[in-house]
């Protein structure tokens, strides 16, 4: 009597945006990964700030799609809250970026 091998069917791999989608992960934005990028992260930009507490400058990943904008970030250096305010103007382009301390 022969014997039968299973079969397995073989999937393709999948691509970042549906390991995403699949698992209910939020898309991460690579830097450099061109406009071919499937996240939708076109819309992103990065500003270097300098923390109003300890005076250290580091990048800020800001997204002006939503228009303006206030929120309170942690300094990458110190992890002090910094109030940030994004400005957007109508067409998108940001205006300005300020960073103050919330105390």
């Amino acid at each position: 009597m022969a014997r039968r091998h299973p079969t397995h069917s073989i999937r393709p791999p999948l691509d970042p945006h549906a390991i995403d989608t699949l698992y209910g992960l939020e898309p991460v934005f690579e830097p450099g990964a061109g406009d071919d990028d499937v996240h939708g992260a076109h819309d992103t930009r990065f500003e270097r700030v300098e923390c109003p507490y300890c005076g250290e400058r580091f990048e800020t990943q800001l997204d002006p799609s939503g228009g303006s904008a206030s929120y309170v970030e942690d300094c990458a250096v110190c992890c002090q809250p910094i109030e940030m305010s994004l400005e957007v103007d109508e067409d998108g382009s940001v205006r300005s970026l300020t960073a103050r301390r919330g105390d």
